[in-house]
């Protein structure tokens, strides 16, 4: 009776291509990934520990590109991990900004107890990390803008899952863009065909 699942938080190496193929042939998974990156520079992986590099990642994002254009990638972020140079900053941000993903969720380091990165010098100043973050966050603005835009005119089947905010309801498209329209109660909970 499940009609919509997503796959969410799933590490690039684990996202083989018969997982991405399975989807791009499926009515019931839709077209939505979110695969964490961590880091555009493959030195930062490296300190992270990451089972991978980017060139991995961007081959799994070419693919799904490939075999769903109209598909929804999100990706996690994480800026001012320990020793991030301005040069390891912007090759991810270079990287991020060539990359067909549809958003992205920033996150900035902050210490934590008993980690491998306290011993990482130098930290990065907090007032630096909240600079990155910033410029990362207006990148996915854009780039969820220029997602949006390109499915202009289709048809998407939107899950509407709330009401009654301010008298308006929101739903996601099956591609994750989140549609807002005046509260209709017989939309609650339902599947509904919207052209964007």
């Amino acid at each position: 009776g499940i009609e919509r699942y997503r796959i969410s938080s799933i590490e690039p190496n684990l996202l083989t291509p018969e997982i991405i193929e399975l989807v791009a042939n499926s009515k019931k998974f839709m077209p939505h990934f979110h695969i964490p990156l961590q880091s555009g520079s493959n030195r930062i992986l490296g300190l992270m520990r990451r089972r991978y590099k980017r060139e991995l990642y961007a081959e799994r994002v070419n693919l799904i590109k490939m075999l769903m254009p109209h598909c929804a990638i999100g990706a996690d972020v994480i800026v001012g991990f320990p020793s991030e140079t301005e040069v390891d900053f912007m090759d991810a941000v270079d990287f991020l900004e060539n990359l067909p993903v549809s958003y992205l969720h920033v996150f900035t380091y902050s210490e934590r107890d008993n980690t491998v990165a306290l011993d990482i010098q130098p930290a990065v100043p907090i007032n630096i990390r909240h600079e990155r973050n910033k410029i990362l966050r207006n990148l996915s603005f854009m780039k969820m803008g220029y997602f949006t835009k390109q499915q202009a005119g289709q048809t998407r089947t939107v899950l509407f899952e709330g009401q009654n905010k301010n008298g308006m309801m929101e739903g996601y498209t099956d591609n994750y863009i989140r549609i807002t329209t005046h509260t209709r109660e017989e939309w609650v909970n339902q599947l509904v065909d919207w052209r964007l």
